[in-house]
Protein backbone atom coordinates (compact mmCIF):
# COMPACT_ATOMS: atom_id res chain seq x y z
CA UNK A 1 0.00 0.00 0.00
CA UNK A 2 2.92 2.50 0.78
CA UNK A 3 4.12 1.92 -2.85
CA UNK A 4 1.14 2.78 -4.27
CA UNK A 5 0.56 6.18 -2.15
CA UNK A 6 3.64 7.12 -3.61
CA UNK A 7 3.07 5.90 -7.43
CA UNK A 8 -0.59 8.70 -6.38
CA UNK A 9 1.67 11.48 -5.15
CA UNK A 10 4.00 11.50 -8.32
CA UNK A 11 0.95 11.54 -10.94
CA UNK A 12 -1.13 14.65 -8.67
CA UNK A 13 2.70 16.05 -8.93
CA UNK A 14 3.02 15.88 -12.21
CA UNK A 15 -0.50 16.55 -13.01
CA UNK A 16 -0.12 20.04 -11.29
CA UNK A 17 3.44 20.74 -12.92
CA UNK A 18 1.93 20.05 -16.31
CA UNK A 19 -1.13 22.11 -16.12
CA UNK A 20 1.08 25.62 -14.15
CA UNK A 21 -0.28 28.59 -15.91
CA UNK A 22 -0.53 32.24 -15.09
CA UNK A 23 -3.56 32.68 -17.12
CA UNK A 24 -6.27 32.02 -14.09
CA UNK A 25 -9.39 31.50 -16.43
CA UNK A 26 -7.78 29.18 -17.99
CA UNK A 27 -8.81 31.17 -21.72
CA UNK A 28 -5.10 30.46 -23.24
CA UNK A 29 -3.10 27.75 -24.14
CA UNK A 30 -0.10 26.71 -21.40
CA UNK A 31 3.24 27.50 -23.07
CA UNK A 32 3.64 23.48 -23.92
CA UNK A 33 -0.02 23.67 -25.63
CA UNK A 34 0.53 26.90 -27.62
CA UNK A 35 3.97 25.19 -29.52
CA UNK A 36 2.29 22.13 -30.08
CA UNK A 37 0.09 20.60 -33.15
CA UNK A 38 -1.24 16.92 -34.38
CA UNK A 39 -1.34 15.71 -37.51
CA UNK A 40 -3.78 12.64 -39.13
CA UNK A 41 -2.40 11.01 -42.38
CA UNK A 42 -4.13 8.61 -44.92
CA UNK A 43 -2.28 6.73 -47.42
CA UNK A 44 -1.28 3.27 -49.24
CA UNK A 45 0.92 0.97 -46.94
CA UNK A 46 3.63 -1.67 -47.71
CA UNK A 47 4.97 -4.60 -46.43
CA UNK A 48 5.75 -7.12 -49.14
CA UNK A 49 4.88 -10.64 -46.57
CA UNK A 50 5.63 -13.91 -48.81
CA UNK A 51 5.69 -17.62 -48.49
CA UNK A 52 9.30 -17.11 -47.31
CA UNK A 53 8.43 -16.01 -44.29
CA UNK A 54 6.26 -18.88 -42.84
CA UNK A 55 8.19 -22.13 -41.87
CA UNK A 56 8.53 -24.67 -44.13
CA UNK A 57 6.13 -26.95 -45.38
CA UNK A 58 3.41 -23.88 -45.26
CA UNK A 59 2.57 -21.82 -48.20
CA UNK A 60 -0.63 -20.34 -50.17
CA UNK A 61 -1.16 -18.90 -53.73
CA UNK A 62 -3.39 -16.29 -52.95
CA UNK A 63 -2.86 -13.73 -50.30
CA UNK A 64 -5.39 -10.56 -49.12
CA UNK A 65 -4.15 -6.70 -48.83
CA UNK A 66 -5.98 -3.81 -47.49
CA UNK A 67 -3.50 -1.27 -48.71
CA UNK A 68 -5.69 1.42 -46.58
CA UNK A 69 -3.56 3.16 -43.68
CA UNK A 70 -3.65 5.89 -41.50
CA UNK A 71 -0.49 7.65 -39.62
CA UNK A 72 -1.32 10.05 -36.29
CA UNK A 73 1.02 12.18 -34.63
CA UNK A 74 1.25 14.79 -31.90
CA UNK A 75 4.15 17.10 -31.77
CA UNK A 76 5.72 19.74 -30.15
CA UNK A 77 7.83 22.36 -31.54
CA UNK A 78 11.47 23.57 -29.73
CA UNK A 79 12.13 25.90 -32.41
CA UNK A 80 10.32 27.54 -35.41
CA UNK A 81 11.49 24.33 -37.63
CA UNK A 82 12.43 21.63 -35.64
CA UNK A 83 9.91 19.35 -33.68
CA UNK A 84 9.46 16.18 -31.54
CA UNK A 85 7.01 14.04 -32.99
CA UNK A 86 4.78 10.91 -30.68
CA UNK A 87 2.72 8.54 -32.51
CA UNK A 88 1.21 5.63 -34.67
CA UNK A 89 0.96 4.21 -37.87
CA UNK A 90 -1.40 1.18 -38.80
CA UNK A 91 -2.99 -0.64 -41.78
CA UNK A 92 -6.77 -0.56 -41.77
CA UNK A 93 -7.02 -4.14 -41.87
CA UNK A 94 -3.86 -7.07 -41.45
CA UNK A 95 -2.54 -8.86 -44.18
CA UNK A 96 -3.75 -12.48 -44.99
CA UNK A 97 -2.52 -15.75 -45.81
CA UNK A 98 -5.54 -17.45 -47.90
CA UNK A 99 -6.16 -20.43 -48.01
CA UNK A 100 -2.81 -21.68 -46.41
CA UNK A 101 -1.33 -25.22 -47.90
CA UNK A 102 -4.98 -25.16 -50.47
CA UNK A 103 -6.67 -26.80 -47.20
CA UNK A 104 -8.80 -23.90 -45.96
CA UNK A 105 -7.04 -22.20 -43.54
CA UNK A 106 -7.04 -18.50 -43.54
CA UNK A 107 -4.69 -16.64 -41.60
CA UNK A 108 -3.71 -13.06 -40.85
CA UNK A 109 -0.44 -10.87 -39.76
CA UNK A 110 -0.94 -7.80 -37.78
CA UNK A 111 1.45 -4.82 -37.57
CA UNK A 112 1.69 -1.79 -36.09
CA UNK A 113 4.04 0.74 -35.36
CA UNK A 114 4.23 3.55 -32.44
CA UNK A 115 7.27 6.47 -33.12
CA UNK A 116 9.24 8.93 -31.48
CA UNK A 117 10.89 10.97 -34.30
CA UNK A 118 12.47 14.37 -34.98
CA UNK A 119 11.27 16.53 -37.53
CA UNK A 120 13.31 19.13 -39.18
CA UNK A 121 11.46 21.75 -41.92
CA UNK A 122 13.44 23.57 -44.47
CA UNK A 123 10.96 26.70 -46.08
CA UNK A 124 11.39 26.44 -49.79
CA UNK A 125 9.40 29.86 -49.87
CA UNK A 126 6.82 31.46 -47.86
CA UNK A 127 3.90 28.86 -48.61
CA UNK A 128 5.80 25.59 -49.06
CA UNK A 129 8.26 23.79 -47.06
CA UNK A 130 10.16 20.52 -47.17
CA UNK A 131 10.46 18.43 -43.86
CA UNK A 132 12.95 15.86 -43.19
CA UNK A 133 11.89 13.04 -40.14
CA UNK A 134 14.11 10.49 -38.31
CA UNK A 135 13.62 8.38 -35.23
CA UNK A 136 13.09 5.09 -33.42
CA UNK A 137 9.99 3.09 -33.43
CA UNK A 138 8.03 0.45 -31.82
CA UNK A 139 7.72 -2.40 -34.32
CA UNK A 140 4.89 -5.18 -33.27
CA UNK A 141 4.10 -8.29 -35.44
CA UNK A 142 1.02 -10.55 -34.24
CA UNK A 143 1.56 -13.85 -36.20
CA UNK A 144 -0.40 -17.32 -36.71
CA UNK A 145 -0.59 -20.81 -35.87
CA UNK A 146 -2.46 -23.79 -37.15
CA UNK A 147 -3.03 -26.74 -34.93
CA UNK A 148 -0.99 -24.68 -32.26
CA UNK A 149 1.94 -24.88 -34.44
CA UNK A 150 3.57 -21.53 -34.62
CA UNK A 151 3.56 -20.77 -38.74
CA UNK A 152 4.70 -17.41 -38.24
CA UNK A 153 6.09 -16.08 -34.99
CA UNK A 154 5.32 -12.94 -32.85
CA UNK A 155 7.61 -10.06 -32.72
CA UNK A 156 8.52 -7.08 -30.81
CA UNK A 157 11.47 -4.94 -31.38
CA UNK A 158 12.91 -1.35 -32.20
CA UNK A 159 13.60 -0.20 -35.75
CA UNK A 160 14.69 3.17 -37.80
CA UNK A 161 12.16 5.09 -38.66
CA UNK A 162 13.03 7.70 -41.12
CA UNK A 163 10.86 10.00 -43.77
CA UNK A 164 10.59 13.04 -45.78
CA UNK A 165 7.60 15.08 -47.28
CA UNK A 166 6.39 18.34 -48.45
CA UNK A 167 4.17 20.75 -46.87
CA UNK A 168 1.80 23.64 -48.34
CA UNK A 169 0.92 26.48 -45.39
CA UNK A 170 -2.71 27.36 -45.61
CA UNK A 171 -2.28 29.49 -42.70
CA UNK A 172 -0.71 29.95 -39.63
CA UNK A 173 -2.78 27.07 -38.02
CA UNK A 174 -3.24 24.44 -41.12
CA UNK A 175 -0.65 22.68 -43.52
CA UNK A 176 -1.92 20.40 -45.91
CA UNK A 177 0.91 17.24 -46.30
CA UNK A 178 2.50 15.00 -48.84
CA UNK A 179 4.60 12.51 -46.86
CA UNK A 180 6.78 9.06 -47.33
CA UNK A 181 7.55 7.35 -44.15
CA UNK A 182 10.19 4.37 -44.50
CA UNK A 183 10.73 1.34 -41.90
CA UNK A 184 13.86 -0.93 -43.20
CA UNK A 185 13.66 -4.63 -43.56
CA UNK A 186 15.09 -6.30 -40.19
CA UNK A 187 16.17 -10.13 -40.97
CA UNK A 188 16.62 -11.12 -37.65
CA UNK A 189 12.82 -10.43 -36.70
CA UNK A 190 12.14 -12.08 -40.09
CA UNK A 191 10.31 -8.86 -41.30
CA UNK A 192 10.02 -6.83 -44.46
CA UNK A 193 10.44 -3.27 -45.03
CA UNK A 194 7.52 -1.57 -44.31
CA UNK A 195 6.69 1.84 -46.36
CA UNK A 196 3.81 4.28 -46.14
CA UNK A 197 3.10 7.03 -48.65
CA UNK A 198 0.12 9.40 -47.50
CA UNK A 199 -1.52 12.70 -47.44
CA UNK A 200 -2.98 14.69 -44.52
CA UNK A 201 -2.79 17.61 -42.81
CA UNK A 202 -1.15 19.66 -39.74
CA UNK A 203 -3.15 21.74 -37.15
CA UNK A 204 -1.02 24.17 -35.32
CA UNK A 205 -2.83 25.76 -31.83
CA UNK A 206 -2.53 28.94 -31.69
CA UNK A 207 -2.67 31.52 -28.62
CA UNK A 208 -5.61 33.70 -28.33
CA UNK A 209 -4.53 37.29 -27.49
CA UNK A 210 -5.23 38.70 -24.56
CA UNK A 211 -8.79 40.89 -25.59
CA UNK A 212 -10.22 37.61 -26.90
CA UNK A 213 -8.62 35.70 -23.93
CA UNK A 214 -10.95 38.35 -21.22
CA UNK A 215 -13.76 38.36 -23.27
CA UNK A 216 -13.66 34.37 -23.20
CA UNK A 217 -13.14 34.71 -19.41
CA UNK A 218 -16.31 37.60 -18.84
CA UNK A 219 -18.58 35.60 -19.93
CA UNK A 220 -21.58 33.06 -18.87
CA UNK A 221 -20.73 30.03 -19.76
CA UNK A 222 -19.58 27.25 -17.04
CA UNK A 223 -16.27 25.17 -17.17
CA UNK A 224 -15.63 23.45 -13.83
CA UNK A 225 -12.01 24.15 -12.45
CA UNK A 226 -11.92 21.19 -10.72
CA UNK A 227 -14.03 18.19 -10.25
CA UNK A 228 -13.79 15.14 -7.80
CA UNK A 229 -15.72 12.21 -9.04
CA UNK A 230 -16.77 8.66 -7.66
CA UNK A 231 -17.40 5.87 -10.11
CA UNK A 232 -19.38 2.43 -9.84
CA UNK A 233 -19.97 -0.20 -12.67
CA UNK A 234 -20.89 -3.81 -12.55
CA UNK A 235 -20.99 -6.50 -15.08
CA UNK A 236 -24.71 -7.36 -13.64
CA UNK A 237 -26.11 -4.79 -16.28
CA UNK A 238 -24.16 -6.52 -19.45
CA UNK A 239 -21.43 -4.85 -21.84
CA UNK A 240 -23.94 -3.76 -24.12
CA UNK A 241 -22.66 0.08 -24.08
CA UNK A 242 -19.17 -1.34 -24.64
CA UNK A 243 -19.91 -3.54 -27.65
CA UNK A 244 -22.17 -0.50 -29.29
CA UNK A 245 -19.45 1.81 -29.06
CA UNK A 246 -16.53 -0.97 -30.28
CA UNK A 247 -19.03 -1.90 -32.95
CA UNK A 248 -19.26 -5.35 -31.53
CA UNK A 249 -22.97 -5.54 -30.79
CA UNK A 250 -24.90 -8.27 -31.73
CA UNK A 251 -28.18 -7.15 -33.10
CA UNK A 252 -30.52 -9.07 -34.94
CA UNK A 253 -28.47 -10.78 -38.13
CA UNK A 254 -26.05 -8.37 -37.60
CA UNK A 255 -23.05 -9.25 -35.71
CA UNK A 256 -21.21 -5.82 -35.76
CA UNK A 257 -23.66 -3.38 -34.83
CA UNK A 258 -22.88 0.20 -33.28
CA UNK A 259 -20.22 2.78 -33.63
CA UNK A 260 -16.94 1.95 -33.97
CA UNK A 261 -14.84 4.90 -31.65
CA UNK A 262 -14.15 2.80 -28.77
CA UNK A 263 -12.90 -1.08 -27.57
CA UNK A 264 -13.68 -3.80 -25.61
CA UNK A 265 -11.40 -6.49 -24.19
CA UNK A 266 -10.91 -9.94 -23.56
CA UNK A 267 -11.27 -9.29 -19.70
CA UNK A 268 -14.47 -8.58 -18.82
CA UNK A 269 -14.52 -7.23 -15.10
CA UNK A 270 -17.02 -7.88 -12.37
CA UNK A 271 -17.10 -5.13 -10.42
CA UNK A 272 -15.48 -1.55 -10.84
CA UNK A 273 -15.27 1.28 -8.57
CA UNK A 274 -12.89 4.09 -9.19
CA UNK A 275 -12.07 7.71 -7.95
CA UNK A 276 -11.24 10.83 -10.15
CA UNK A 277 -9.62 14.14 -10.12
CA UNK A 278 -9.88 16.45 -13.21
CA UNK A 279 -8.53 19.93 -13.42
CA UNK A 280 -9.06 22.76 -15.98
CA UNK A 281 -6.12 23.19 -18.52
CA UNK A 282 -7.91 25.10 -21.45
CA UNK A 283 -11.60 26.39 -21.96
CA UNK A 284 -12.74 28.16 -25.53
CA UNK A 285 -15.51 30.50 -25.73
CA UNK A 286 -18.13 27.67 -25.27
CA UNK A 287 -17.90 24.62 -26.52
CA UNK A 288 -14.67 22.83 -25.87
CA UNK A 289 -12.48 22.24 -22.85
CA UNK A 290 -9.29 20.68 -22.12
CA UNK A 291 -8.73 18.69 -18.75
CA UNK A 292 -5.81 16.66 -17.13
CA UNK A 293 -6.63 13.94 -14.52
CA UNK A 294 -5.97 11.13 -11.92
CA UNK A 295 -7.47 8.40 -10.97
CA UNK A 296 -7.50 4.95 -9.07
CA UNK A 297 -9.83 2.77 -10.33
CA UNK A 298 -10.03 -0.97 -8.48
CA UNK A 299 -11.78 -3.89 -10.66
CA UNK A 300 -12.34 -7.62 -9.91
CA UNK A 301 -11.47 -9.78 -12.76
CA UNK A 302 -14.26 -12.39 -13.85
CA UNK A 303 -12.99 -15.77 -13.61
CA UNK A 304 -10.22 -15.66 -10.55
CA UNK A 305 -11.95 -13.07 -8.88
CA UNK A 306 -8.45 -11.07 -8.47
CA UNK A 307 -7.88 -8.11 -7.43
CA UNK A 308 -6.73 -5.27 -9.75
CA UNK A 309 -5.67 -1.82 -8.99
CA UNK A 310 -5.34 0.67 -11.84
CA UNK A 311 -3.48 4.36 -11.11
CA UNK A 312 -3.92 6.46 -14.44
CA UNK A 313 -3.37 9.98 -15.66
CA UNK A 314 -4.87 11.34 -18.42
CA UNK A 315 -6.31 14.15 -20.97
CA UNK A 316 -9.77 14.96 -20.76
CA UNK A 317 -11.34 16.32 -23.94
CA UNK A 318 -14.93 17.56 -23.15
CA UNK A 319 -17.29 19.16 -25.66
CA UNK A 320 -20.47 20.76 -24.62
CA UNK A 321 -23.44 19.73 -26.56
CA UNK A 322 -26.45 21.65 -24.55
CA UNK A 323 -26.31 24.70 -22.50
CA UNK A 324 -29.97 25.28 -20.32
CA UNK A 325 -30.29 27.24 -17.37
CA UNK A 326 -30.63 24.17 -15.21
CA UNK A 327 -27.70 22.51 -16.35
CA UNK A 328 -24.90 21.71 -18.79
CA UNK A 329 -24.92 18.33 -21.16
CA UNK A 330 -21.78 17.41 -22.57
CA UNK A 331 -19.29 13.99 -23.55
CA UNK A 332 -16.33 13.87 -22.96
CA UNK A 333 -13.22 11.54 -24.53
CA UNK A 334 -10.20 10.36 -22.82
CA UNK A 335 -7.04 8.59 -24.85
CA UNK A 336 -3.83 6.89 -23.64
CA UNK A 337 -3.58 7.74 -20.23
CA UNK A 338 -0.73 6.22 -18.65
CA UNK A 339 -1.86 3.88 -16.23
CA UNK A 340 0.44 1.12 -13.58
CA UNK A 341 -1.50 -2.01 -13.07
CA UNK A 342 -0.77 -4.02 -9.89
CA UNK A 343 -1.29 -7.22 -11.77
CA UNK A 344 -0.11 -8.58 -15.55
CA UNK A 345 -1.21 -11.28 -17.47
CA UNK A 346 -5.03 -11.23 -15.92
CA UNK A 347 -6.79 -14.60 -15.50
CA UNK A 348 -3.98 -16.13 -16.93
CA UNK A 349 -4.87 -13.80 -20.34
CA UNK A 350 -2.17 -12.07 -22.43
CA UNK A 351 -3.63 -8.90 -21.15
CA UNK A 352 -0.19 -7.47 -21.01
CA UNK A 353 2.65 -5.85 -18.85
CA UNK A 354 1.32 -3.79 -15.73
CA UNK A 355 2.30 -0.59 -17.67
CA UNK A 356 -0.29 0.21 -19.92
CA UNK A 357 -2.86 2.94 -21.03
CA UNK A 358 -6.56 3.74 -20.05
CA UNK A 359 -9.19 4.99 -22.36
CA UNK A 360 -12.81 6.45 -21.34
CA UNK A 361 -15.76 7.89 -22.68
CA UNK A 362 -18.94 9.51 -21.37
CA UNK A 363 -21.74 11.52 -21.42
CA UNK A 364 -22.97 13.92 -18.24
CA UNK A 365 -24.21 17.12 -16.89
CA UNK A 366 -23.42 19.67 -15.05
CA UNK A 367 -26.62 20.94 -12.44
CA UNK A 368 -27.57 22.68 -8.88
CA UNK A 369 -26.83 26.31 -8.39
CA UNK A 370 -23.52 27.38 -9.77
CA UNK A 371 -23.18 23.93 -11.45
CA UNK A 372 -21.42 22.55 -7.97
CA UNK A 373 -22.87 18.96 -8.94
CA UNK A 374 -21.97 16.29 -11.61
CA UNK A 375 -23.39 13.06 -13.09
CA UNK A 376 -22.30 10.85 -15.44
CA UNK A 377 -22.25 7.41 -17.54
CA UNK A 378 -18.95 6.35 -18.96
CA UNK A 379 -17.09 3.32 -20.16
CA UNK A 380 -13.47 2.67 -19.63
CA UNK A 381 -11.11 0.47 -21.59
CA UNK A 382 -6.75 -0.67 -20.34
CA UNK A 383 -4.81 -1.83 -23.09
CA UNK A 384 -1.23 -1.11 -24.78
CA UNK A 385 -2.11 -0.24 -27.67
CA UNK A 386 -0.36 -3.04 -29.52
CA UNK A 387 2.75 -1.71 -28.23
CA UNK A 388 3.50 -5.25 -26.72
CA UNK A 389 2.29 -8.68 -28.72
CA UNK A 390 0.32 -9.44 -25.48
CA UNK A 391 -2.36 -6.73 -25.79
CA UNK A 392 -5.74 -8.76 -25.46
CA UNK A 393 -7.10 -5.76 -23.42
CA UNK A 394 -9.53 -5.25 -20.38
CA UNK A 395 -13.23 -3.61 -20.35
CA UNK A 396 -14.82 -1.76 -17.52
CA UNK A 397 -18.32 -1.95 -17.59
CA UNK A 398 -20.48 1.44 -17.74
CA UNK A 399 -19.98 3.51 -14.49
CA UNK A 400 -22.81 5.67 -12.71
CA UNK A 401 -20.57 8.46 -11.67
CA UNK A 402 -21.44 11.32 -9.01
CA UNK A 403 -18.81 14.46 -8.96
CA UNK A 404 -18.57 18.01 -6.54
CA UNK A 405 -16.57 20.86 -8.78
CA UNK A 406 -14.99 23.10 -6.83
Amino acid sequence: MRKYLIIISILLFSLKSFSQNENASKTKFTNFLSKSYYSINLGGIFYPFSNENLIDGYATNTFSRDWFSGRLLLGHKITDDFSVQFGTMRPASWFKYDNVNNIGYERSVWINAWSLSVKKDFNIDKKTSFYAEAGVANITRFGFSINDKVIYEDAHYASLLYGFGFQYWLSDKWRLSANGTFLPKSTNHNQPSISQASVGFEYHLQQVDDKTANEYANNDYFFPKNIFQVSYGTSAIGFGVNRFFGMSLKVGNFESFGIPVFWLGEVKANHAFSLIYQRLIYRSERIFSLDWGASVTYFQSPINNGNVFAFSVFPVLRFYLLRRDGFDFYTNYSLIGPTFLTKSDIDNTKTGPKITFQDTMGFGIFFGKDRKYNAELRIMHYSNGNIFTRNDGIAIPIQFTLGKTF
